[in-house]
């Protein structure tokens, strides 16, 4: 057996270095729910408070739940921004598990002290857009704790079954309630006489199917051009320009608007970005066509097969609840069949915009999954007229704005 000592071990044993001993005292501090503790946010966005004007008037709002003293929520409101940022301590990513805890250290040079703050929640908030026209604290409307009648239970299983029932399952439940109405014998007789004597207008039941004037974007009747009869900065606000910037940034990067992935509207107009030689005018191009793509996106998650054949895959937080206000009736989740034409016009006036107000509305018919005959109606519900340019068909626009009327058939 080798007794010789080991050079490795020899040579550290030199260049080893005595570390100074040094005398801590460390204190934990607990949060106090009467003291608010130094709160930290971020944003997912991209959205960067210091680039805005005066930065320091931003209002900060912190809540507390009165009932559960645990859950807290932090509101940022920007100057001059019409998005409100939100984030909880209670649901989405903060409602992951944790296994660490955070603090903010603080170093004084001056005093040589380092101290360590809990935050508020021990939470880093993830602050999420939020448009300005929702009211949260909005509530459901209160239901009754019994029911008694039968005919409310009914009812509610039908709205059950239109709310989270299967296709099949609706159908099979619209018959069952069209077999079992009941009509009054003694009120029929009066009503079929007036039915006979009432002249029926091919033209205003044609019209009758649409919207009322109500679903039409807003408008400026008086407008002497087309650019300005539909109010686009109205139609898509100065905040949601942040969020429909998917096609400019895939034609920057040179990659390609697959139309698996986008409607074939959108892929066909792209080739009008790239002409386009104002840097503005190019944005506001191609954030119109994104924002086409996400109503159809919106649209074909909403319908009745449950959104399988939605391509755009991608909605912002800030437009799904935009689009959810303006279409979805919330007893059904899912687009109110009084909205839907009023969904299919926003598309088509965000059309006309694109085509400079004289548009070829077959691809378009396709991406709404109708044809181009059932697709016109809607357009001259909007003011517009078929014309002929270069053997083709489009739709113009001419101003001032006239919406079609109701014709009356007089009695002879």
């Amino acid at each position: 057996m080798d007794s010789r000592p080991d050079p490795q071990l020899h040579k550290s044993k030199k260049n080893k270095r005595k570390i100074p001993k040094v005398d801590t005292t460390i204190e934990m501090l607990k949060e106090k729910q009467e003291k608010n503790a130094p709160i930290i946010g971020y944003y997912p966005s991209g959205f960067d408070p210091l680039k805005r004007k005066n930065p320091e008037t931003s209002d900060l709002f912190f809540y507390r739940n009165q009932k559960k003293l645990r859950r807290v929520e932090f509101v940022v409101k920007p100057n001059e921004s019409e998005v409100d940022y939100m984030g909880s301590n209670h649901s989405g990513e903060a409602a992951a598990g944790r296994l660490n805890s955070y603090a903010i250290a603080v170093i004084n040079r001056r005093s040589q002290s380092f101290r360590f703050s809990p935050i508020a929640a021990n939470r880093v908030f993830r602050l999420q857009p939020l448009p300005k026209a929702l009211d949260m604290s909005e509530k459901e409307p209160e239901t009754p704790a019994k029911v008694d009648d039968a005919e409310d239970i009914r009812q509610k299983k039908r709205s059950l079954t239109d709310r989270y029932g299967t296709k099949t399952a609706i159908k099979k439940d619209k018959l069952a309630m069209r077999l079992s109405q009941k009509e009054d014998p003694d009120v029929m007789p009066e009503i079929n006489d007036i039915l006979e004597e009432t002249p029926i207008d091919a033209t205003a039941l044609k019209s009758s199917s649409l919207d009322t004037p109500h679903s039409v974007p807003p408008h400026d009747l008086s407008a002497t051009t087309p650019e300005k009869a539909y109010l686009l900065e109205k139609i898509i606000l100065k905040g949601e320009w942040e969020y429909v910037k998917d096609v400019m940034e895939l034609l920057q990067s040179g990659q390609e608007v697959k139309p698996d992935v986008y409607p074939s509207f959108v892929c066909n107009r792209c080739y009008k970005v790239e002409l386009c030689k104002d840097e503005t005018e190019k944005g506001k191009l191609a954030g119109i066509l994104s924002y086409i793509a996400q109503l159809i996106n919106f649209k074909n998650r909403h319908s009745l097969d449950g959104g399988k054949s939605s391509k755009h895959k991608f909605l912002p937080s800030i437009l799904l609840q935009k689009f959810t206000k303006m279409f979805v009736d919330a007893d059904k989740n899912r687009i109110a069949d009084d909205k839907i034409g009023s969904l299919i016009s926003y598309v088509l006036v965000l059309t006309l915009f694109v085509d400079e107000f004289q548009t070829d509305f077959t691809d378009i018919a396709k991406d709404l999954k109708m044809n181009a005959l059932s697709l016109r109606p809607y357009f001259e519900n909007l003011g517009c007229k078929i014309a002929r340019r270069n053997k083709v068909t489009v739709m113009t626009l001419p101003v001032p704005l006239k919406f079609p009327t109701l014709r009356k058939r007089r009695r002879g």
